[in-house]
């Protein structure tokens, strides 16, 4: 057993590879790739570089001592600093060029927005995945007439295929909006202390067109089009607000999603997974909680309120950079991103092995058609000669009378109640023949194969499976 702190997101939530992402060694192997990046851009570009020197510093970027870094920080309270000396350790020949004209944020704001690009493109699949099981789901079950609701109040049928489209657009706008964030996240490149270019300008004798080179090639080489156009000494943390209001929308649809199974699973019309030896309550032997579906909206309030550390961060950056920005983005961009991919991995086993309780659903579609069908009952006795208004009275006092005998754990009879009433005109056989529960779901079916059909090209190829949650 661990005696120290770990947390849940590692040890019981995330995915191998998003933990892999945000490890410390994918963060400093990419430090020394962006430091092989620049030497070699110097090198091209005519600076006293050797390929010796760049082929020495190729061959160590994933031997990383971290006991010497430890050492070596503790000494001068530069976490830079360090790895630059570690470095320079397995590759002494290149050790007096490594980091040259470089600023400490070349290598940290680098290397986050290459880790932070990929976990987007990740967790674009993880989405997905989410959309091509909900997909099948829907058009499995487009058909299917189900009641609606209302403030959680009866309401007019629905299908419960078409209920699924509701959480599929809001897992669209996420999509776009991640391909939005995604493809607008920009290089930082070498920029310098205060983003003047100052040193570079010196190094290459006031070359500037040498520097826009430099950092085309660098930034093209991390699969970047462009950098930022200016720069202070770090990157836009407007930037980290972006990303940490994406990750916070999918929660959010996420756990909309979750919580209306939550409340068809209470009225058992829906189920999410439940395995074979699963136990619901320690106490309750019988009980089926719905832990995924809770999960996902334990872990969405944690996501949604973690977003609020990036706008906070990016409105107080003073001037051309502060600190007071760091300690916080260690913590909540990657808590962020482990957070979401855990909601999506669950969204995905839930969405794979929904259950529908289909006589439940039928059986209170039957308890509540009759009340929903009284306009289309009212217009066949106006019709058959009957007064609107006198009709409509029928209709209002015996759904009264039917729903306080309902209210008193009895029967509904509003249909025998109508059919009491002569000015009503329609047996309650006649009445019978118009509560085919397909009357009542206008153009459900319709509306899930359009939406279906308009994000197929999406969702094509898209590995719709059941994600294996940790514990």
């Amino acid at each position: 057993m661990n005696n120290r702190y770990e947390s849940p997101l590692s040890s019981r939530y995330a995915s191998e590879y998003m933990l892999r992402l945000f490890s410390t060694d994918t963060r400093y192997q990419t430090w020394r790739k962006l430091w092989v990046a620049l030497a070699k851009a110097e090198m091209a570009l005519g600076l006293p570089i050797t390929r010796e020197q760049v082929d020495e510093l190729s061959a160590h970027i994933t031997d990383i001592d971290y006991d010497c870094v430890s050492r070596r920080e503790k000494e001068v309270r530069h976490d830079v600093m360090a790895h630059v000396y570690a470095y320079g350790q397995v590759a002494p020949t290149a050790a007096g060029i490594i980091h040259l004209g470089a600023t400490s944020c070349y290598v940290t704001d680098n290397a986050d927005l290459v880790i932070y690009r990929d976990a987007l493109t990740y967790l674009r699949s993880e989405l997905l995945g989410v959309l091509a099981n909900l997909s099948e789901f829907a058009e499995k079950h487009k058909n299917l007439p189900t009641l609606g609701y209302t403030h959680y109040q009866p309401a007019q049928l629905v299908t419960v295929g078409k209920r699924a489209t509701l959480w599929m657009q809001d897992f669209l706008s996420d999509l776009i909006e991640i391909d939005f964030v995604t493809e607008n996240i920009k290089f930082l490149g070498c920029r310098g202390t205060t983003g003047t270019e100052a040193s570079f300008v010196d190094l290459f004798e006031g070359d500037t067109a040498k520097i826009d080179e430099m950092n085309r090639m660098i930034a093209t080489e991390f699969g970047f089009d462009e950098c930022f156009d200016v720069a202070g000494q770090t990157y836009p943390r407007k930037v980290d607000s972006r990303i940490l209001n994406v990750l916070s929308s999918v929660a959010q649809s996420c756990c909309r999603m979750a919580n209306d199974i939550r409340l068809l699973q209470h009225d058992r019309q829906l189920e999410e997974p439940f395995e074979k030896n699963q136990i619901g309550s320690s106490a309750m032997a019988y009980k089926r909680n719905p832990m995924r579906s809770e999960r996902i909206c334990s872990l969405a309030r944690y996501l949604m309120a973690d977003a609020m550390n990036a706008p906070m961060t990016a409105s107080t950056q003073w001037l051309e950079r502060t600190l007071d920005d760091s300690a916080n983005r260690r913590i909540s961009l990657p808590e962020g991103f482990l957070c979401c991919d855990a909601i999506l991995r669950l969204a995905q086993n839930v969405t794979n092995g929904l259950r529908v309780n289909e006589k439940i659903i039928e059986k209170t579609v039957k308890e509540y058609l009759p009340f929903i069908a009284t306009e289309n009952l009212m217009m066949e006795a106006v019709k058959r000669g009957g007064d609107r208004q006198q009709i409509h009275e029928i209709i209002r006092r015996c759904s009264m009378d039917a729903t306080a005998k309902i209210k008193n754990g009895e029967e509904c009879d509003l249909l025998s109640r109508l059919a009491k009433e002569k000015e009503f005109g329609l047996t309650e056989e006649e009445m019978t023949e118009l509560l085919d529960p397909a009357l009542y779901i206008g153009r459900c079916p319709e509306q899930v194969t359009v939406f279906i059909e308009k994000i197929k090209p999406l969702i094509t190829g898209a590995d719709g499976k059941s994600a294996e949650i940790n514990l």
